[in-house]
């Protein structure tokens, strides 16, 4: 009884505010609702979820690259007809399209009425930012948009891929592929992004900063990243598996393969596995240096010009891996005209829904996600 009055208050909370502000169909508010309910786990009492959801099929494929092939997968809802498309691309994850939550994430979208496509991107599985994910992403929409017999379909980028996304909805090859784009946690300036994690401030668009602990994760990514500038030629193989242990939380194992470094090497990474981003942030920031015009091709800053799509920004108010800043500047820097929604919020902790969130809350997390859906039952199908 408990949890079907919490699924209620949702319900009737984006309901009644869909009417008070005239701001979308209230039915498209009641899929949302169902839709962050199902992924969130708070369950659905079965009346409602018979009304906005929908049984999902899922199908692997695979998406052809200039680089190989890469896995898929289809989450299709069943049972309908002309259903619009959208590519969900995973965050930094070894796991990829396999990621518990990113499978749960797909499923909950695919039940409210949306053909679903997941591509593997590669190196971002890796924990690599690489333009070659943008390929892939747009290469997805692609083969979505042919798949829904659709004018366009939408994509929707989680963590480092919402950044990527953007990049690919404004490359002229798949420009015309995507017509929204969703954006959730991601980053708009790579370097900036990098020389918070040694910094913990990171700058506004307004010319202020914010000042956070980052994430230490982050900093492991970076030494993973450019690990052959970290370490010495010979030191290099043994640095990237442990590392890579040590990404994957195994960590006994990352202890034992770092012992195989030189004795410089091993010192070195036993800064990183410290925390020790105050020791190492000379040699990162002349890493971060070296690497500029790498990390300038895997950035939004600057890069939007070609954007037409219609955008939708998502960002967690307290994340410290890739902070809110981020989605300010990504507003900053997008075409006139082409952010239809951005929300910084209390509740989402970089890429997943947490806490208790207030009425207000819950209907602006429900509001932005009615305006996805909305944007998803705009693309025209072709004839």
């Amino acid at each position: 009884m408990k949890r079907v009055r919490r699924v209620l208050k949702w319900v009737l909370v984006a309901l009644a505010l869909a009417v008070i502000f005239l701001a979308k169909p209230a039915y498209t508010h009641a899929r949302a609702a169902s839709l962050l309910l199902r992924f969130s786990g708070d369950g659905a009492p079965s009346g409602f979820a018979t009304f906005a959801s929908h049984e999902v099929d899922e199908e692997d494929a695979t998406i052809d690259t200039p680089f190989g092939s890469r896995r898929a997968r289809f989450y299709a809802p069943r049972g309908v007809d002309g259903a619009p498309g959208m590519v969900v691309c995973h965050g930094v994850h070894h796991l990829g399209i396999d990621e518990p939550r990113m499978v749960k994430f797909a499923r909950a979208i695919a039940s409210a009425g949306v053909v679903v496509l997941t591509p593997e991107l590669k190196e971002i599985a890796d924990y690599h930012i690489d333009p070659k994910s943008i390929q892939t992403i747009g290469l997805a929409a692609m083969k979505l948009k042919e798949r829904v017999h659709r004018s366009g379909v939408g994509v929707l980028g989680l963590s480092f891929a919402g950044g990527l996304s953007l990049l690919a909805a404004s490359d002229p090859a798949y420009a015309p592929s995507i017509d929204f784009v969703v954006t959730v946690g991601a980053h708009d300036d790579l370097e900036r992004v990098a020389e918070f994690f040694v910094s913990d401030r990171i700058p506004e668009p307004d010319g202020s900063s914010l000042s956070v602990h980052a994430h230490d994760y982050g900093a492991v990514v970076l030494v993973y990243m450019f690990v052959d500038s970290f370490f010495e030629g010979r030191d290099v193989p043994a640095a990237r598996a442990a590392l890579k242990s040590w990404l994957w939380e195994k960590f006994d194992d990352a202890k034992e393969l770092a012992q195989k470094l030189s004795e410089a090497g091993r010192a070195k990474i036993q800064l990183v596995f410290d925390h020790r981003e105050d020791a190492l942030k000379p040699e990162i920031e002349r890493v971060i240096a070296s690497h500029r015009d790498q990390m300038r091709r895997v950035s939004p800053h600057d890069a939007l010009a070609g954007l037409r799509a219609k955008v939708f920004l998502l960002h967690g108010e307290g994340d410290t891996v890739i902070p809110p800043s981020e989605t300010r500047w990504l507003v900053h820097d997008a075409p006139e005209g082409s952010v239809e929604d951005a929300l910084v919020s209390r509740v989402i902790v970089h890429v997943n829904l947490e806490g208790a969130p207030t009425a207000r809350e819950r209907f602006d997390l429900v509001h932005l996600m009615a305006g996805v859906l909305e944007a998803a039952d705009r693309e025209a199908p072709v004839p």
